[in-house]
């Protein structure tokens, strides 16, 4: 396993210092993606100290309003906010596939819409990716300070990845999640998964379709039955008048790694 050699990222709508592994390749899926990492400003001021880590589905639309579909979520302008809160973790925005996003964050085949690659590209996440970021990074590898994150298809497979590896992840926020995939077969998985250690946040907006508002409320009560607390284990939201785009899910990230780090950001 070869050292990682980062890169500067630079453009006019980033802040703080972002790093790029340019054309990092995936065995599992036979392709290749640039990845964008945002380190903490104490990450150069403290060399004896470790973070937690977030792996962030849709990478391209996390940091840079040149490379985003609709607008970007702010997550680096978030993080140096949270910074000054005592939050800080490190981001790895893992670019989608473009064609293939939907196969690859799909756990489950559609018949409308196919996929089913979910499975290899965690495999991805977990064999390829993550090994490196702990090797070249001062990151807490352990699953305690470990999470996913993601929004729409981002979501479904962040939700997924919780239940399906939980050796792996410790917390995850599904934003908007398209549970509707696949006729909510991932709701039937998470059904019959044992309760997972670990921090829950799920969001949608009230004016997203009335389908998959009505599968995001099923999955909450289906984590409160597996006997999440809420605010403890599990935070739900349901924002008014807020529609599925990236506009919705930037406001809503402060909120959501707030709830998620909470107790995950010290010094050694």
């Amino acid at each position: 396993m070869s050292t990682m050699t980062w890169h500067p990222y630079i453009s006019d709508t980033t802040v703080g210092d972002i790093r790029v592994y340019l054309g990092l390749a995936s065995p599992q899926l036979g392709n290749r993606r640039d990845i964008a990492v945002y380190l903490p400003p104490s990450y150069a001021r403290q060399p004896d100290r470790r973070y937690p880590v977030v792996y962030m589905q849709d990478g391209q639309n996390l940091f840079d309003e040149a490379t985003s579909f609709a607008g970007e979520w702010r997550a680096d302008e978030t993080m140096e906010e949270l910074a000054g809160e005592g939050l800080e973790a490190i981001i790895v925005g893992v670019p989608n596939a473009g064609a293939d996003r939907m196969a690859e964050y799909s756990p489950f085949r559609d018949q409308r819409h196919g996929g089913g690659q979910g499975h290899v590209y965690l495999r991805f996440l977990i064999d390829t990716l993550k090994p490196l970021i702990d090797r070249d990074l001062r990151t807490l590898p352990g699953r305690a300070h470990t999470g996913i994150l993601g929004s729409s298809m981002g979501g479904l497979i962040s939700i997924y990845g919780f239940f399906a590896y939980p050796e792996q992840f410790g917390f995850v926020g599904a934003m908007s999640p398209s549970l509707w995939f696949a006729r909510g077969k991932v709701l039937t998985a998470i059904r019959r998964c044992p309760p997972i250690l670990g921090q829950i946040y799920l969001d949608m907006g009230d004016a997203e379709p009335a389908r998959s508002v009505g599968l995001c409320g099923d999955l909450h009560a289906l984590l409160l039955a597996k006997g999440y607390m809420p605010e403890r284990d599990l935070r739900y939201v349901l924002e008014e008048g807020a529609g599925h785009d990236e506009a919705a899910w930037a406001r809503r990230l402060p909120d959501a790694l707030r709830f998620l780090l909470r107790g995950r950001s010290h010094p050694l």
